[in-house]
Parts: structure tokens; sequence; C-alpha cells
């Protein structure tokens, strides 16, 4: 930790003399790739599986209810004043039978060539004579502007007078759930095609107009106006029949398609009361259900009776469809490439799984969800009115099947991995080794299995120093490390902050000890910090392995794991430790303690001891130092070197702390009541924890107005380690607590590695020598250092207290120095508190 905050002080001392920040290292988390492979692998199976059934046809019946509800949805056109339609109703029928006879037929023609129509299309079958009226039906149908039927599939030919350039076929083209959506305009492309009864009667009309008919293999024409040939795969479609000439059927709208007038209406009409019909289009045809002549269209899927339309009136679309497209009123539709459909696929895809993997809440991720599917839904049929079909059920499957794939893996790989370093969570690993041993035992093999639960000291103090950007920083570089030493067979963990654990298959114990020596030695590499900073951090690593003849668990395993690392930490060194019976009595023994700790703190069995500071010029006592003991009911005086720093590590030392501060306040305000005269100095120890409260300076204020003691000398002891992490929020500290009256010690100086550039500024009032160099004072070296620290802090205008004084010798060396303040068995050891009040009155004698 010393080398760390050295490192760290560097960097912060760069920093203040730049006079800006330093470079950020980037960090990019490893669950940024997983997400990366997991949308790119999500969207390329769920578009590629999409595709296939696509292609397949299973999604075509659906493809196609979108596109009846997109024509249903449509505003209808008004009524094609072009068109005529001559209706067989069934009052119809009742009034003149069914076939209806020559004679009638033959009238409503001549009745209809009065009114001068372009075009009169003859909807109706009549290969066979019905008398009376033959003859008068042959001569109307001799007309030049009379377009004849004929079915192709049940053989029914056309009138026998007719010529064949005025027949059309009468043919539909249905979809698998029997709705009509296309037109088939013409069968082969040959010099002797044959034309459909709608485009007969269309190519009539126009040929009047003067525009021009062609085709050729892939096309129909109307002079400019080209009509290509649908494909199997246009719009919503995968696998349609499109042999022929087709198109998408345009429907006009659901009814009043045309103008109509009723076979009796016409029959029954004076002649001057007829319409005139020039440049028109008449079309005559049934009507009647009981004839059931009628198609299912997209408006049938709401109503199915009163949408089925008659055949006549399925022409008069198709013709109204023709009539426009020729003139240019409207356009036919558009579809998407084969490659823009599967790019809109794999777009939707990408985009279902970005949001599976950016979005966590589910309420959000559902609303996104549904907004995503808006968007396609609208999009299609935002398109639709302007003859653009593009498909909707692919897209939307798509969309929804990769984002709920991509939240799968991103479910189960938050669930088992550590988002950071991309390593396995505890959980995971627990499970892994959990199976591992399982098939151990049913194979019964015998190779151990070995478990290393690896330390990385002092990235707390990187994250709270440096920051998260750059613990997670090196987090990754010692992840990648770790990796590239470990066998593949190897399975690593990230457990918390600071630990990870792995799975190793070993040949022995030897194997694995080789392995963690190389992983201390791949750790303590020093990474490097941008701007240029080397940063070193340090391992403690704890070795578990399994016996023959013995069942393990993997918690124990775990567990054991960490009880070697745990004592591998508590031996002060960078090492590894492999796990023996009596670490786990210890760890045992340690929870035991502190739960007593917590008892003890309850029960209140803790006491504060004083040790004497002596003035070495005077000889006279200047203060005390307070020091904790634990008087435990069972287990007598217990040492402050085994439960202080588990109260630091469990943070039970706050509490401690404050007990300490009020009882050594309560204290030295006793002494103060009894010994008004006498000056004295009463020093307090501060832990890490403490001096991290936000309401230190707050406690410490009222501890000391409820005792009065404003007036009193009162020092408060800190570390190196303590104030050596962030700098300048220690000082600002440090000088609100000098601002309550307090006086400031630096503890243990010269075990660390201070700063000397922060030590000058360090409101500091007391150094005190560690009792390491002043039991040693006999020697040279330690000597020159106990006089290189005097004669630092005489500089810095300290005074200094030596600490551990035991001897004369060690008395006078001191003064040699000119030393202020010594401290030691010399003296008198920690006292209760009662042996120090009569230590005092010993000494006492007024100046």
């Amino acid at each position: 930790m010393p080398r760390l905050a050295t490192l760290v002080n560097q960097v912060r001392s760069r920093v203040s003399r730049w006079g800006q920040s330093p470079q950020q290292p980037r960090v990019v988390p490893q669950i940024f790739w997983s997400a990366l492979r997991s949308v790119l692998i999500s969207s390329t199976v769920v578009a590629s599986v999409c595709l296939v059934a696509q292609r397949a046809g299973w999604l075509e019946p659906l493809e196609l209810a979108m596109h009846d509800q997109w024509v249903r949805g449509r505003p209808a056109l008004p009524p094609d004043e072009r068109l005529l339609i001559i209706s067989i109703e069934e009052a119809d029928i009742r009034r003149y039978g069914w076939p209806l006879s020559d004679e009638v037929l033959a009238a409503a023609l001549e009745r209809l060539q009065t009114t001068n129509p372009s075009v009169i299309g003859l909807d109706l079958y009549r290969d066979l004579p019905v008398p009376p009226g033959e003859q008068a039906l042959i001569e109307e149908l001799a007309a030049p502007n009379i377009i004849a039927i004929t079915n192709q599939v049940f053989a029914i030919p056309p009138p026998p007078t007719v010529p064949p350039e005025r027949v059309g076929f009468n043919d539909f083209t249905l979809d698998t759930d029997g709705v009509l959506r296309r037109n088939l305009m013409q069968v082969g492309d040959g010099e002797d095609p044959y034309f459909s009864f709608a485009l007969q009667v269309s190519r009539l009309h126009l040929t009047e107009q003067g525009k021009t008919f062609g085709y050729n293999s892939e096309a129909l024409f109307w002079d400019e106006v080209v009509l290509e040939r649908l494909q199997a795969t246009d719009g919503g479609y995968q696998t349609a029949d499109v042999r022929g000439y087709q198109i998408l059927l345009d429907y006009r709208g659901a009814e009043a398609i045309a103008p109509t007038l009723t076979l009796s209406e016409l029959l029954d009409a004076p002649p001057e009361a007829l319409t005139d019909l020039t440049g028109r289009v008449v079309l005559v045809g049934s009507v009647a259900p009981s004839l059931k002549d009628f198609l299912p269209t997209p408006y049938s899927a709401v109503r199915q009776e009163s949408f089925q339309m008659s055949g006549v009136m399925v022409h008069a679309q198709m013709i109204s469809h023709l009539l426009d497209l020729a003139d240019g009123t409207r356009s036919p539709f558009r579809y998407w490439s084969q490659w823009q459909e599967g790019g809109w696929l794999l777009a939707w895809a990408i985009a279902g799984s970005l949001l599976a993997w950016r979005l966590r809440r589910p309420i959000v991720l559902s609303i996104v969800a549904i907004g995503g599917v808006s968007v396609i839904v609208f999009t299609s049929a935002g398109l639709f009115p302007y003859q653009v079909w593009i498909p909707v059920v692919g897209p939307v499957l798509t969309f929804i099947g990769a984002l709920g794939l991509a939240m799968t893996h991103r479910v189960f790989y938050t669930t088992s991995h550590d988002a950071l370093t991309g390593a396995l969570n505890q959980n995971s690993l627990t499970a892994y080794l959990r199976r591992s041993l399982k098939q151990r035992q049913r194979q019964q093999q015998t190779r151990p299995l070995g478990v290393l639960y690896v330390h990385l000291d002092q990235l707390g103090l990187v994250n709270s120093s440096l920051g998260q950007t750059t613990g997670n920083y090196m987090w990754l570089e010692l992840m990648a490390r770790l990796r590239a030493r470990l066998p593949k067979a190897a399975k690593i963990a990230r457990i918390d902050e600071d630990d990870c654990a792995i799975v190793v298959p070993a040949d022995d114990k030897a194997v694995l000890e080789t392995l963690a020596n190389q992983l201390r030695d791949d750790v303590a590499q020093p990474i490097t910090i941008p701007p240029q900073q080397s940063v070193v951090t340090d391992t403690n690593i704890g070795i578990a392995i399994t016996q023959p003849n013995y069942v393990h668990t993997a918690e124990n395993l775990l567990r054991d794991a960490h009880t070697a690392m745990f004592r591998a930490r508590s031996l002060g060194q960078t090492q590894y430790q492999v796990f023996a019976s009596g670490m786990l009595e210890a760890s045992v023994q340690r929870f035991a303690l502190e739960d007593e700790l917590r008892q003890a703190l309850a029960d209140q069995q803790f006491e504060l001891y004083y040790q004497p500071i002596v003035s070495l010029e005077s000889d006279r006592i200047a203060g005390f130092e307070a020091l904790i003991r634990w008087q435990h009911p069972q287990r007598g005086l217990i040492s402050p070197g085994i439960f202080v720093p588990l109260a630091e590590e469990t943070g039970l030392i706050i509490p401690l702390g404050q007990w300490i501060c009020e009882t050594a306040c309560q204290q030295a305000y006793e002494w103060r009541q009894q010994f008004s005269d006498w000056p004295l100095l009463i020093s307090i120890n501060l832990s890490g924890r403490q001096f991290e409260q936000p309401d230190l300076v707050e406690q410490l204020a009222k501890i000391m107005q409820d005792r009065q003691l404003a007036g009193l000398t009162f020092k408060l002891e800190v570390t190196e380690s303590m104030v050596m992490g962030d700098v300048e929020a220690a000082i600002d500290l440090m000088f609100k607590l000098r601002s309550l009256g307090c006086k400031l010690s630096l503890d243990d100086f010269g075990t660390g590695y201070s700063s000397l550039s922060y030590l000058r500024r360090f409101p500091i009032d007391t150094l005190k020598v560690d009792q390491s160099f002043v039991r040693n004072m006999n020697s040279a070296e330690d000597f020159a250092i106990v006089r290189t620290i005097v004669d630092l802090a005489h500089t810095l205008g300290m005074d200094v207290i030596a600490e551990g004084v035991e001897t004369m010798e060690d008395v006078e060396a001191l003064r040699s120095l000119k030393a202020e303040f010594g401290q030691g068995y010399y003296w008198a050891k920690p006292l209760p508190a009662a042996a120090a009040t009569k230590f005092l009155a010993q000494h006492f004698a007024p100046s």
C-alpha cells in the first residue's frame, strides 16, 4: 500500500502542477463485446429464420391478412362514371326467368346500342341458344363493340358467332385463402395469347382513345405506361402462382364501384329517358345472390355476405383499375426487391437486439418494443396508399424474436458473468465447481481439483483516489494477465471489488503453487495509466485442493481457498498460502470474536489505559496517550492488536472510536478539575474509518463542548496511510479539526512513504518517531534516522514525541537530539484511569 500511495501522490502532484486533469484511461467493459456478439448472432439467426419462413410461405397468410387490412382502411374512391353496370337482380330473374332468353338479352343490347357506348362487356355465358330470339341475339352480338366471355377452366366456350378477338376469359386467380387480390390479364406471350375479359374490354375502350397496347415477356404496355408482371415474392407474397400476366388488383372500394341500372329499368325506360353513354363502358352481368356468382375479396373478412362481390362487380373493379393505370390517375403497385426486404428484416432484428441490451427496465423495454412494432405497422400502412406494399409480419416477428433472443442471452449473461471483466460471477463459479465435483465423483477421477482465491491489493484505494474508471481499467488489465497465464480448462470468476477465484484441474499441489507464483509475478508488473503513470498492485493467493477419499462441496472449497487467502493477507506480504485445517479454526474463531466484539460494545467491556508522555527537558508529565483495552469476561485482557483490526474491518471501529473519544474527554475533564494548574495533553488515536466520517468534526465538537474542554490541549493522532489517500480532502479536514482547538500528531512517522512535498502542507503539530527506530538507537543507522526525523520536524515547526523509550540511554540520546517528548516503559506502562490518576498525583508539582 505505501508504494501505491506514493505513486498516487506523484500523479496528483503532477496534476496540480499542470493545472489540468489527467487523461482518463479508456475502459471498454467486456459486457460491451458480449452485447455486440449477442446482437450480431441474435439478429443474424432470427433474420435468417424469418427469411426461411418467408421463402417457405409460412408467413404469406398473415401478410395477406395485413394487405386486406390496409385495403379496408383506405377511403373508397367515388363511383367511376366511365362505367355503367347493367345488373341482373333477383327481381329481374323472377320477371324474365333464368337463363335470360335470347330475345330479352337481344332487346337489352339493342337498347344499349342506342346510347352509343364505347364498349359493351357481356358478362354472361352464351354458348347455347335460349329461344326465342336466337337470330336477334346473333345480330346484336355481331356489333364490333361487344366483348363476350368464356371460361377456360370449366371449358365454357363463348358465343359461337363472336370472333376470338372480341372474347375474353373469365378465369380468376385466387390466393390460398380463396380471396381475389390479383388480376390475371393475359396468358401466353406468343403470337396468339389469351386475354382476360377485363383486359379485352379495356383494350377496346382505350384503342378508341388512341392508346396503343403492347406486351413482351416481362410487362404489358399502354403507350408509356408499363405494367410489370407480378413476381412470386412481391410484397407479402412468397409462393403465389404468378403464371401469365398478373398485377395486384387495386380495389376502388367495397360498394358503389360505378353507376348501376337494373335490367328491368333498362328495358322499361322510354328511349328518350336513357342516358347518353357515348365513350362509356357498359357491363352486363348478374348480381342475384341465388346464382351464387360471388367471390371473396379483401373486404370479406369483416362482412362475409355484404362484401362478397359478384363477377360483374369484380370485372368493373379490374376495368376501372386498368383504365386509371392507362390514364396515369393511379399508379401500379411497387414492391421492394429481395435484398431490400432482407435489409429491412435485418435492420429490425438489429434494433430489437440492441434494445434488449440497452434497456434494462421491463416497463420501458415493453413500451419501446410496442413502439417499434408500431413503427413497422405504420410504415407499411403509410406507404400502402402510395401504392407501395412492404411486408409487415416478417419484420415484426424478426424484431420481437431478436429482442426476445437477445434479452434471454442478456439475462443469462448478466446473471452468470461479471459485466466489467466478462469473467463468471460467484454463483456461476460455484455452480460450475459443483458440477465438476459431481462429475469427478461419478467417474471416480483421482486428479485433484484446485481453487485459487486471488486478492488484488490496493484496487479499492485506486477507486477512491484515482477514480472508478482507473480502477476498472486496472481490473481489465489484471484479468487479461490472469487469463493469459491460466490453462484452457481453468475457470475464473470475479467475486467482488478486490477478489477473484479460479478453478483449475491440477496434477498435484506443486502445480498449483507454481501457478500461484506465476500469477503473482504477472500481477506485480506495473500497469501504465494515462498519462504515462505506472501503478503496481500486489496479490495474495489462497489455495484449496481436493483430497482423495474425501467428499468436498463447492461452497467448502471456495471457503477454504478464501480462508487461505485471508491467512496470506494477514501475514502482510505478497504471497500465497495453501489451506490447512488450522486456518479454518482460526477463521471460525475470528467470526466468534466479531460476535463477542459486538456484545462487548453493548456491555461496555472496554476500558481506556493511559500511557504518560514526558517532557524530556523538564521530566514533567506533559500528558497521556489513551489506549483501548478489552477486558473479556472469559478470556481476560485481549490485546488491541487482535480486536482493533477486526473492528476496523467490520466497521465497529466507528462506535468504538466514539466511545473512546467520549471516555477520554471525560477523564480529561476530571483531571482538569483535580489538577487545574497542570496543562495536560490527551492524545487519541483516530482510525482510518473514523477519519473518513463526514460528521467527525461535529461529533468531536459536541463531545468537547459537553465536557467544557475547549481550553484543554487535545491531540488527535493520525497515520501516514490515512492522510495520503485523498490529500486535499485530508488537509481540509485537518484544518477543521485544528479549528476546534485540537492539536494533530502524525503517528509512526518513518515507517511509510510520506511525500515531503505534502508533509509541509499538513497542519501537523507533532511527529511521533516509531519505536522501531528508538529502541535501536545504539545502531548508527537508526540513530541517524531519528536525528533526521527530529531535524525535519523542527525545520517544519513541529515538535517530536519518541515512542518506545525504555532506557536512560534512550533518554539521553533523545535529549542530545533536542527531541521534546518521550513515551515508553522507562516511565510507565499504559495504566488504568485510577492508576494513571495516582501516577499523576505522585508527580504533581505546581509550576
